[in-house]
């Protein structure tokens, strides 16, 4: 065995020699636990002398380490003086210099003195400006902390060393690995594919989406940016024939639901049947089946339309002409300069060419640049989130993980037994209320039935979500490992699930008789399909629950949340809701003008059947909205047919506020007026 070093003495106070002018470096050296691969060496500073470290902040899978240690000029002393100076943490510290990463120990090795003294013999440490000799392989002992701290009196605040300059790496981020793992994306960037199926999806949103109207436009531009990216992808290798089926469908969903916009004018079945095209479109583009790559989807498309850009700028880089996008622009100005100097000069030369020039180019107000500034971008963005991610998807295989069983059965069992039972008592009361009627209503609540049927439709939903929500947190960590687990969760569930059916029957039965007792609103009829989505959500996982197989649920929700939307736009709310008030107001008198008042262009059929005043109240505002024509990308089923409804009314049915004022005999107190 190789001969351990020396105890190390306790470190004795140095005092400079005043004498002395040129001070000599104390070296310094990184100690760390040898192993095979690093032989050790005898400390080759004097006795009492202190070793420092800097500690560094190294990135995991990095091998090797960094030694820092002081550099200063070599030295010369005066020959009738051979004791060297102590180096001063200052003069130390003047300059420094970094070891780059090497897996070998490294010694710091003193500058070399004008008259060096001998290596001794013995195994003492050598002084400090002789060469140290190398040992045989021995076992150097860590680093005692405390002899980091400075001993004896100090002068002066403490002197550390330099910091170590250079650039460091740093560690990936969760969403990096993630990326690197499962999404590393598409490598090759060549062809003129996936930039002509941007540019095509640009030009769509340019040309065919109308901002200020609903209509058919909303459609075409859709199907536009859809046909760029199959245009632009052509064959993902990545994707099998059932996936890329399952996309396909999502992208036939939506492109259905905008499809609504050309046929109702709703705004409220607008806007939900645009976000659900949107929510189609991202599953479309990343896929996903269950909960957390559904969600994934939301986040990952929109990342992907402004990750695609540098990919789809190396697509004009590397193709056979590089230079012909620059070129492309050019021209386009150049041709919008000309068209422009020239159809100004033509259009002052005659008054008929001006007014055809006046029909058929757009106003060029700011306003509308920044508005087709907008469109286009928007559409190039689609285009290019859907052509980078379909080209090369991520794997989501990974993300939608079965749960684990995190609570036992003394956790969950007693708050689903009790909330069983609290569900039980609260459908026993529902169930009284059905069969005693109204009877029983106004004896026991001492409420009307229309009062008593509006009091808890709010809570009722809000009872159906959090339940909804405890069941799917029980159904994913709950312990099922025995059979007794097994067993006792699918009664509680299937319990749960039955129980919150009932209560949904009950929200759905309030709201219909308040509507029947008051009037129907479009938003109501909104409310009771929700709430009648969430009772056969409640009915499959009461099915999946038999096999304990219930991946298929979220997907489902979501076509089932899509067929929804579809069913109310062949309904035709607003129209069934005009409908509905009109009988009310033949039976009892009573109609609530001013809501009338403010529905859409789809009620007006409906509501041209009124008696005045009431129709001319009703009428007022849809005729001022339907007075300017429509563009052809803004055509719409329902202004069509409310302006055919208008037309065939005798001179003076449509009035003002006037009129809604004399015409409204709603029972409930107003606070528009």
């Amino acid at each position: 065995m190789a001969d351990q070093p020396p105890e190390r003495p306790e470190p004795a106070e140095t005092t400079p020699d005043t004498n002395k002018d040129i001070p000599v470096p104390v070296p310094q050296l990184l100690v760390m636990p040898p192993t095979d691969a690093i032989p050790s060496m005898v400390w080759p500073g004097t006795d009492g002398e202190t070793a420092w470290a800097i500690p560094v902040q190294i990135p995991s899978g990095t091998r090797g380490y960094a030694l820092f240690v002081p550099m200063v000029p070599a030295v010369t002393q005066p020959a009738a003086d051979p004791k060297p100076a102590t180096a001063t943490p200052a003069a130390a510290e003047s300059k420094s210099a970094a070891a780059v990463a090497n897996p070998a120990a490294a010694v710091a090795k003193p500058p070399a003195s004008a008259d060096p003294e001998p290596v001794p013999a013995d195994p003492t440490p050598a002084p400090v400006a002789a060469t140290p000799k190398p040992a045989p392989a021995t076992a150097v002992p860590p680093l005692n902390p405390q002899a980091l701290k400075p001993q004896g009196p100090q002068q002066g605040p403490p002197q550390y060393p330099a910091r170590p300059f250079g650039t460091y790496e740093q560690p990936p981020t969760t969403w990096q690995t993630f990326r690197k793992k499962h999404w590393p994306g598409p490598k090759e960037a060549k062809g003129w594919a996936a930039p002509a199926g941007v540019l095509a999806a640009a030009l769509g949103f340019l040309v065919f989406l109308p901002l200020d109207r609903v209509g058919i436009g909303w459609f075409l531009a859709w199907l536009t940016v859809t046909l760029g990216v199959v245009f632009g992808v052509g064959k993902s290798a990545d994707l099998p024939r059932s996936e890329r089926l399952f996309r396909a469908g999502w992208a036939t969903a939506a492109l259905a639901l905008l499809l609504i916009p050309a046929f109702r004018n709703a705004w409220w079945l607008v806007t939900f049947s645009v976000i659900g095209a949107i929510g189609c479109t991202a599953l479309a583009i990343v896929g996903g089946r269950r909960v957390r790559s559904i969600l994934f989807s939301l986040f990952a498309a929109p990342w992907a339309a402004l990750a695609g850009i540098p990919w789809i700028r190396r697509h004009l880089k590397a193709g056979r002409t590089p230079g012909i996008a620059g070129r492309i622009l050019f021209s386009a100005g150049l041709t919008a300069v000309v068209l422009l100097v020239f159809g100004a000069l033509l259009s002052s030369a005659d008054v008929a060419f001006s007014k055809l020039l006046d029909d058929a180019v757009p106003d060029f107000a700011v306003g509308s640049i920044f508005q087709w500034i907008f469109l286009a971008v928007t559409g190039g963005l689609l285009a290019v989130s859907g052509i980078y991610t379909l080209t090369a998807p991520p794997r989501l295989s990974s993300m939608d993980t079965e749960g684990k069983g995190r609570f036992g059965l003394l956790e969950w069992a007693p708050a689903g037994a009790a909330l069983v039972l609290l569900f039980a008592g609260f459908v026993a009361v529902q169930f009284t209320v059905l069969f005693g009627g109204r009877t029983h209503v106004l004896e026991t609540a001492k409420l009307s039935y229309a009062e008593y049927a509006r009091s808890g439709f709010w809570q009722l939903v809000a009872v159906t979500l959090l339940s909804l929500a405890l069941i799917a947190g029980l159904a994913r960590w709950a312990k099922r490992d025995q059979p007794v687990d097994r067993v006792l969760l699918r009664v509680l569930l299937g319990l749960l699930c039955g129980l919150s059916v009932v209560i949904v029957a009950s929200a759905l039965s309030r709201m219909w008789t308040y509507q029947r007792v008051y009037s129907f609103t479009g938003e109501r009829i909104f409310v009771m399909a929700s709430e009648l989505l969430l009772g056969v959500i409640f009915v499959m996982i009461a099915l999946a629950g038999l096999k304990w197989q219930g991946r298929w649920i979220p997907g489902t929700t979501v076509g089932l949340a899509v067929l929804m939307l579809l069913g109310l736009a062949v309904l035709n709310p607003e129209g069934y809701v005009a409908s509905r008030n009109a009988l009310r107001y033949q039976g009892s008198g009573k109609i609530d003008a001013w809501y009338l008042r403010a529905l859409s262009a789809d009620a007006t059929p409906a509501l041209a059947d009124l008696p005045d005043p009431v129709r001319r109240c009703t009428l007022s505002w849809i005729a001022a909205d339907l007075k300017d024509p429509d563009p052809w990308y803004a055509w719409n089923l329902g202004r069509q047919q409310a302006r055919d409804a208008l037309a065939k009314l005798p001179p003076g049915s449509i009035g003002n506020q006037k009129d809604c004022r004399a015409a409204d005999q709603f029972d409930l107190p107003k606070t528009r007026r």
